[in-house]
């Protein structure tokens, strides 16, 4: 496709901003399915060691960017479009991980949105700040664009009342202090991938360096492991996840700890990283057969997946499929086979040598429920999202 003279009518850059990184992706939108057209990142903001990576039809090109900012950044991930001879963008989607109780669907980005997303940031402190500064730059340098954040709650907005109450006094569910759940963005696309309709009884696990479960019954997400926040659920590259709330106490009395003594720790310190000394999940499956720590970590990792799927095919009366996706769901067969093992019972049969190899299908012959490996792209729902509310735009 010559991108220059047979561009859709929508070319959206989607964009990824965190606190040291911006990720994007270009796609053109308007045919049948959206087209990437380019993608790449800008890491190690705010160093000398900045630098934006393009890539394109498999072949990179970069741009040194030191001591970049949010606005820097975004400069250089245009300067290598431009490069290219990539299309300008008609409109700009963001990742949003939080959006509160208010915002439930995509939606365009306006001063009320900012506003109410600003008085949200306390539930989701380590990721709504750069969002909003990732946001704020791309307003800045193309005011002319329209802009939609695509919000990762959306996807669980609907959660029954038993699965989002929290066992709280009544009060503070009205006041928005429930489980919202995340990595909707990722759950969304993985069901699309899995036929119209979907299967009725779907588990996806999205497994990185934060990491979540859900079971979705019909297409509609019934539970899952993240709460109020992105903190909770199961352990994670160095989050804890779920924690007896007296550990907490404890630390609080006892030992002295503040308030941002336990962020640090719950949020920076603990889970992967604080059994093994280890967050990244290659570098502890180099360790895994000789280093003890590791080994731990690892297990306790697939565990505590395990125990989650045995809980979520409760649930949902029964599994049809379980999806493994994310960077650890999608590249690390240990945990995989540690997630499935002892759930024979329910129909999981996993195939040890389809597992190692990386295949998409893992289940065993005859297995009753599908086990699949899907690369997930959250980059391709926001294109989606951002498409399909800038073009019904009045």
């Amino acid at each position: 496709m010559d991108v220059l003279t047979d561009a859709p009518q929508n070319t959206v850059l989607c964009l990824n901003a965190g606190s040291s990184s911006l990720k994007f992706a270009l796609f053109a939108c308007g045919g049948q399915t959206e087209q990437e057209l380019a993608s790449g990142s800008v890491d190690h903001l705010g160093s000398e060691d900045a630098r934006a990576t393009l890539s394109v039809a498999g072949r990179s090109s970069q741009r040194e960017c030191a001591r970049a900012g949010p606005r820097e950044a975004l400069d250089a991930a245009f300067h290598l479009l431009d490069e290219q001879g990539l299309p300008q963008p008609t409109a700009v989607g963001h990742r949003v991980v939080h959006g509160g109780q208010q915002h439930t669907s995509p939606a365009r980005i306006d001063v009320a949105l900012l506003e109410s997303l600003k008085s949200i940031i306390p539930l989701a402190p380590l990721h709504l700040p750069a969002a909003l500064a990732g946001i704020e730059a791309s307003l800045s340098r193309s005011p002319e664009l329209p802009q939609v954040a695509c919000f990762d709650t959306a996807f669980h907005a609907n959660l029954p009342p038993i699965a989002a109450m929290l066992p709280l006094p009544e009060h503070f569910y009205r006041e928005g202090i429930r489980r919202y759940g995340f990595h909707g963005l990722s759950y969304e696309y993985v069901l699309s991938t899995l036929g119209e309709p979907p299967p009725a009884r779907v588990i996806v696990a999205h497994l990185g360096n934060g990491a979540s479960i859900a079971a979705i019954a019909d297409g509609r997400s019934i539970d899952t492991t993240m709460g109020l926040t992105p903190g909770g659920g199961i352990m994670m590259g160095t989050r804890s996840g779920d924690l007896d709330p007296g550990v907490l106490l404890y630390l609080l009395r006892e030992q002295g700890r503040s308030v941002d003594d336990l962020e640090r720790l719950l949020e920076r310190e603990s889970g992967l990283l604080g059994v093994a000394g280890e967050s990244d999940m290659r570098r502890l499956m180099q360790r895994f057969e000789a280093d003890p720590r590791a080994e731990l970590a690892v297990n306790m990792m697939g565990y505590q997946i395990r125990k989650t799927i045995g809980a979520y095919i409760a649930a949902l009366g029964g599994l049809d499929v379980l999806v493994f996706t994310g960077g650890i769901g999608e590249h690390t067969p240990v945990i995989r086979q540690a997630a499935c093992r002892g759930l024979e019972a329910f129909g999981v049969h996993l195939d040890l040598a389809r597992n190692t190899a990386n295949q998409r299908a893992i289940h065993a012959e005859g297995s009753p429920c599908r086990i699949l490996v899907v690369e997930t792209d959250e980059d391709r729902v926001i294109a989606r999202h951002t498409h399909a509310l800038v073009s019904t735009r009045a």
